[in-house]
């Protein structure tokens, strides 16, 4: 078979390294991929937002699976455009998209098929919000409707912080138009989870549980990130808790967007707060999480393009999804100033150090290939995973690893899975 996944960050360098493992794969392309991708896949320059140029690609190179792997084309309709063009493609479709690409409409869904979340109301008109936040208990959460490279969420600890928060989101348009609608949602306390799940639509699977850090800096302090590491599994998540989630969150979730005459089928994103009243979802995202995708995937057993293929089909139900005992943790390496203002162009040392260790791996996130060296090329430049059979073993490796990588101005939290 040959393959294509579209998208150019960690998340995707995890994916390709996955489906190039698959015995049924020939070729593996990624568009527009980036310098590690660029080392086991062959990288075409067309950008992950460029419907007509991956359709036109596929055809003309005869691609048998495009796995598109970003929230943005899947919410733009990807998926939709490569099988009008009679072209395989795993991920959901614009129209079950919306569950991540729509705030309101996901907490819409939950209210209707009473899932558990936050307390909420959603607002279109910046002064109504301000007379609401004005009322309400202290934290809040603030939410852009429309998606914001995943940080398109203010806590606001005072009212003078949620009047800041709604100017700077529905007026001055920091998310541009995702900031036209808002939801302004209690804060939940909590332990935090996250469980992605295979779905065709009619069968959910779920993968097995991580965490993620998304504060920029060490003991959750600083602006939210797209993700500055990751651990696998999470320390709170049980079996009677999956159990809970299974019944109560996971199927009646899938349910319900096949009531509303919606298919999902890929993987479905959880983002969970267990509280002492039980689970409440947080978020969905309509794909892989990253740096999620960084811990999970290493641990799973089966071969993905065959697990693609049987949601695609509508037979993941025959299909046996097995999981590697070990842990797993990622450490991600940044720019300095990131998720602000960075530079980049900096040479990096020390990946080849870093994976002479037994069960690491480094995915790039944001880095370019040139005359046999690496140059960092975003914000999120390098995500270090590493297994272990425990998961103080595993992040012990991981930190071991990203402690031989440099680069100018690299940035890493120092409390990984610790918290």
């Amino acid at each position: 078979m040959k393959v294509l996944v579209v998208g150019g960050g960690g998340r995707e360098h995890a994916l390709v390294w996955k489906v190039s493992r698959s015995p049924l794969v020939s070729e593996v392309y990624c568009a527009p991929g980036n310098g590690g991708i660029s080392r086991i896949a062959a990288c075409i320059p067309v950008k992950a937002m460029d419907i007509e140029g991956i359709v036109t690609f596929s055809k003309k190179n005869n691609i048998d699976l495009v796995v598109v792997s970003p929230d943005d084309p899947l919410a733009a309709g990807m998926v939709n455009a490569l099988q009008d063009a009679g072209i395989r493609a795993f991920g959901p479709v614009k129209e079950a998209a919306v569950i991540e690409s729509s705030k309101v409409f996901a907490k819409n869904l939950m209210k209707k098929y009473k899932i558990p979340t936050a307390r909420h109301e959603v607002f279109n008109s910046p002064d109504k919000a301000i007379k609401y936040a004005r009322k309400q208990k202290y934290p809040l959460v603030i939410k852009a409707d429309g998606l914001a490279a995943g940080k398109g969420v203010i806590i606001a600890g005072t009212y003078d912080m949620a009047l800041d928060a709604i100017h700077e989101i529905m007026e001055k348009k920091i998310f541009g138009e995702s900031g036209s609608r808002i939801v302004i949602e209690e804060y939940l306390e909590g332990k935090e989870a996250t469980v992605l799940a295979f779905t065709d639509g009619n069968t959910l699977v779920p993968m097995v549980s991580s965490q993620d850090h998304k504060k920029a800096y060490d003991y959750d302090l600083g602006p939210n990130t797209g993700g500055m590491g990751a651990f696998s599994p999470s320390r709170h998540y049980n079996e009677r808790m999956a159990e809970i989630c299974q019944d109560g969150i996971f199927l009646p979730t899938i349910h319900g967007m096949r009531n509303e005459g919606i298919k999902f089928k890929g993987v479905l994103y959880f983002g969970l707060m267990l509280t002492d009243d039980g689970p409440r979802v947080l978020e969905y995202n309509a794909r892989f999480g990253d740096p999620e995708a960084q811990v999970v995937l290493p641990r799973l057993k089966n071969d993905i393009v065959e697990i693609f293929e049987a949601i695609i089909d509508e037979r993941l139900d025959k299909t046996r999804i097995e999981w590697d005992d070990r842990a797993a943790a990622c450490i991600i390496a940044a720019s300095d100033g990131y998720p602000g203002m960075y530079r980049t162009g900096f040479e990096i040392s020390g990946i080849e150090e870093a994976e002479k260790e037994e069960d690491v791996m480094v995915f790039h996130a944001g880095t370019r290939h040139e005359n046999g060296k690496y140059y960092t090329a975003g914000g999120r430049v390098l995500g270090v995973t590493a297994l272990g059979n425990t998961l103080e073993t595993a992040i012990n490796k991981a930190y071991n690893g990203i402690m031989e990588i440099n680069f100018q101005g690299m940035h890493y939290r120092k409390d990984i899975g610790m918290r």
